[in-house]
């Protein structure tokens, strides 16, 4: 049996992914009922490798097409969100950051900073 590269699996469509999820899966049955027969044990693992290869390119390939779809949507998915940190999550953004009250704006036009000409 021979190893599926992930790299091949990404220039095929899904229908043909399907097709070959359906053949490994098949593949990795026939193994398993020669291992009582006595067959080697690196096939099995190959066989359930080329599985999970596919399911994996499966998996991409579809929250990449998810991504563009979101992506000038106002809502995007949890799971499809940049993960960061809780705190940079929640931290405030730079327009946030940037508001000020009434109160502080009027202190700030009544009290501007001094400037100093300082000697060398």
């Amino acid at each position: 049996m021979a190893i599926i590269k992930a790299s091949e699996l990404r220039n095929k469509n899904k229908a043909e992914l399907l097709k070959t999820l359906d053949e490994q899966k098949q593949a990795l049955a026939t193994i398993r009922a020669q291992k009582v027969a006595g067959s080697k044990l690196q096939e099995v693992g190959e066989a359930r490798k080329n599985v999970a290869r596919v399911l994996t390119v499966i998996n991409q390939t579809q929250r990449d097409q998810l991504r563009l779809f979101y992506q000038k949507k106002k809502f995007v998915p949890l799971d499809l969100r940049v993960k960061k940190t809780r705190a940079m999550r929640k931290a405030l953004t730079p327009f946030e950051k940037s508001r000020k009250t009434v109160r502080q704006q009027k202190k700030l036009a009544y009290f501007p900073l001094r400037k100093y000409a300082v000697k060398a």
